[in-house]
């Protein structure tokens, strides 16, 4: 099992994920949202951090010009893409890219090709909204090549065996406040994931 920590706003959050055991750390680059950092301040925390960890830049309905220069510029290694608007040329991406569904019913699962997703359950706002996804969709679907977002906290992780996800992604269950993490908050998720999961 992976476990991403989503909407990492300073260094210190981001050591202290990457110490919880985080594989990877996501950093948000939409504007709107109260977890959003710049591109250059993003960088100055991926130079820092040690090897192994994936840097993961989130985008929402962003032009493909945009990402490219926003990945690039902070040193992103993955972009996880929001394109409700169907804006984006994955041809032209100059950064590994993976898609994000946001899901209103299992029908939503079932019409995806064989490609990794980060699957979220659908809210009118972008992210960290809390909300989970009725985990019946997942019942007789391959989730080999899901990352599971929204809504997940230390104590329900339980609830996750037996589907077989890829990884999960974490965010507001792991802040003291929005855009600031909670150390001992993390550590518990993460642990409760590896020892479950």
């Amino acid at each position: 099992m992976r476990v991403k920590i989503c909407g990492i706003t300073n260094y210190e959050d981001a050591i202290n994920a990457v110490k919880a055991g985080a594989s990877a750390l996501g950093f948000v680059f939409y504007e709107k949202s109260p977890r959003y950092i710049n591109p250059q301040n993003a960088l100055l925390i991926v130079e820092k951090l040690p090897p192994f960890v994936q840097v993961i830049g989130l985008f929402v309905n962003e032009t493909t010009e945009n990402i490219n220069k926003i990945s690039l510029e902070s040193k992103m290694q993955l972009a996880q893409i929001i394109d409700d608007e169907n804006i984006v040329d994955y041809s032209k991406l100059e950064v590994k890219a993976i898609k994000v569904v946001r899901v209103k019913e299992k029908k939503d699962l079932e019409k995806l090709d064989n490609s990794y997703y980060l699957v979220d359950a659908f809210v009118d706002s972008f992210g960290g909204a809390g909300k989970r996804i009725d985990l019946d969709f997942f019942k007789d679907i391959d989730c080999s090549k899901f990352i599971l977002a929204g809504g997940l906290s230390k104590d329900n992780l339980k609830e996750l065996n037996g589907f077989g996800f890829f990884a999960i992604d974490v965010s507001s269950a792991v802040e003291k406040e929005k855009g600031k993490k909670d150390k001992k908050k993390m550590e518990e998720f993460v642990k409760e994931a590896y020892e479950i999961l």
